[in-house]
């Protein structure tokens, strides 16, 4: 652990704000060039190409115990990641030892952690450590940080928290009287005695059908209540042998051309999700004819049906899904969890089951960053105000009346086709590109116009339109219910998004501002 002091300025203990835990006085003020907010695949990521480029002035800022995020966070059984593992991993730092073409969620959170201590990011991390707030201090040009480790302030700040930190519960009547553990999937209770229990999962998303088979296993009875039916497609997977990973090792254009093939592959499947009429055929063709392959019961058949388009939710991988519910003691609930009376489940449709044990794998509060509720920018404006009516961002990365903050996986920086970690590395890019612009004109505070912001957000609606996100006939968590809108994913390929997003120009930014010295 570094001493949080060392890079920064003589403490300031007028304007250091207290700690938001305890009543003990803050202490000193640090101040460093860059903070990043969360240790997942983005703040990491960024931590090593700060690293790598020279910048030893930033802290990366962690509310948990380890790096990791989402992959430290969900630790349930079955977890394990739907995208190649060979394309879901840092291009700048590639890894030829994947055990297999799906990576289980451990060898991902491993796979993090050794490029955080190879790469020197380690040294540069507070863990345990929550941000309460984050304020825009005008006249200093710098950003104040209220932290459970006491007050520090930066040049800029990069919100590196991802989109699925905070679990979503349902609010039904009665939950405060289950007897018998509850609780998310990304908070797995470790220590619970599932075996031989009556156990509901309340969900059918991603984490679900990851979930179901393990719990099938060891459940004398299952219920599975399914708000509604998603398209599942074959997990064609396998183990890499000793000799392919070896191959990697030594060849990495090897490795390359795996890569490569694999992302122009993913890119393919974006055809279906923008409205072309045949590949959306073939796609859902593919999915209910993996559902007919491996359920025969008419009956069940028809309740894991989606009443949707193929694309509008998210297309989910798995071969032992179908088979974990066809089992005899496993008990599909085609309806949402209406209420709770004692430890009896009540369906929307008026099914009741009885349970002893209850796993709610529901996803998360995506629309609604629970950060935007902690920074304030010029003038004292929330992030959260600003994003009243839907996430916004130029470049899906920068917002009008917020200097010198960028915000990674945020207003449509996901994809619902290719990997997740592709678009981190170019917001990387876009981000490193500004710092270094700044740096390189006497530290220049930027704040893009709230005519590019708006802009852009014209320019993906009109992406959006015809997508099978907003056309497709479902309520998705990708879409934000306030308005409608298309929040979360880039409505477009994959490499369209590096192509416009991931080279920082200076030419849509407010004439920035001299930042003044740190506090002395």
């Amino acid at each position: 652990m570094i001493d949080p002091t060392a890079s920064g300025a003589a403490p300031d203990p007028a304007t250091a704000p207290r700690s938001a835990r305890g009543t003990a006085p803050a202490p000193p003020v640090a101040h460093v060039r860059v903070a990043v907010i969360g240790a997942g695949f983005a703040g990491v990521g960024l931590g090593i190409r700060l690293q790598r480029q020279g910048e030893s002035s930033y802290l990366v800022f962690e509310r948990g115990s380890g790096v990791g995020g989402t992959w430290r966070d969900n630790s349930y059984p079955g977890v394990a990641c739907d995208v190649p593992s060979h394309l879901y991993c840092y291009s700048f730092r590639p890894n030829p030892d994947w055990s297999g073409v799906f990576a289980p969620g451990a060898e991902i959170r491993r796979y993090i952690e050794t490029a955080a201590r190879e790469e020197g990011v380690l040294p540069h991390l507070l863990t345990d450590t929550e941000v309460f707030g984050l304020d825009w201090d005008e006249n200093a040009a710098l950003w104040r940080l209220d932290t459970t480790r006491g007050a520090f302030t930066a040049d800029a700040v990069v919100l590196a928290a991802g989109r699925l930190t905070e679990p979503r519960i349902p609010d039904v009547p009665g939950i405060e009287g289950f007897d018998g553990p509850m609780f998310h999937s990304a908070r797995w209770d470790h220590t619970a005695e599932l075996a031989g229990k009556r156990i509901a999962v309340v969900g059918s998303g991603a984490s679900a059908i990851q979930i179901v088979p393990q719990l099938a296993a060891v459940a004398s009875e299952l219920v599975v209540m399914q708000r509604s039916a998603p398209y599942i497609i074959p997990r064609d997977t396998r183990v890499y042998s000793a000799a392919e990973r070896s191959l990697f090792a030594r060849d990495p254009e090897e490795l390359e051309r795996v890569r490569s093939r694999l992302f122009w592959k993913a890119e393919e499947a974006f055809a279906q999700r923008a409205g072309d009429a045949d590949a959306t055929a073939a796609a859902r063709s593919r999915a209910l004819a993996h559902l007919e392959a491996q359920v025969s019961d008419p009956g069940l058949r028809a309740k894991l049906t989606p009443d949707y388009e193929i694309g509008c939710k998210r297309v989910l991988i798995s071969s032992d899904y179908y088979p974990a519910v066809a089992e005899p003691h496993v008990t599909v609930e085609p309806s949402a969890l209406a209420g709770i009376r004692g430890n009896t489940l009540v369906a929307r449709n008026g099914g009741e089951h009885e349970v002893d044990a209850l796993v709610f794998a529901t996803g998360f509060h995506s629309a609604e960053q629970p950060y935007a509720r902690l920074t304030r920018g010029r003038d004292g404006q929330l992030l959260a105000d600003h994003w009243a009516g839907g996430m916004t961002a130029f470049a899906s990365t920068v917002m009008a009346g917020f200097p010198n903050l960028f915000v990674v996986n945020g207003p449509n920086g996901g994809l619902g086709h290719n990997s997740a970690v592709y678009m981190i590395e170019a917001q990387i890019d876009y981000i490193l590109g500004a710092l270094r612009y700044s740096a390189a004109n006497d530290g220049l505070v930027l704040s893009v116009t709230a005519e590019a912001e708006q802009e852009y957000t014209r320019t993906v609606d009109e992406l959006s339109a015809s997508t099978v996100w907003l056309t497709g006939g479902c309520n998705s968590w990708y879409v934000d219910a306030r308005n409608g809108r298309l929040t979360l994913l880039w409505p477009d390929f994959a490499h369209s998004f590096r192509a416009r997003n991931a080279d920082f120009s200076p030419a849509v930014f407010d004439p920035p501002r001299p930042v003044a010295s740190p506090p002395a």
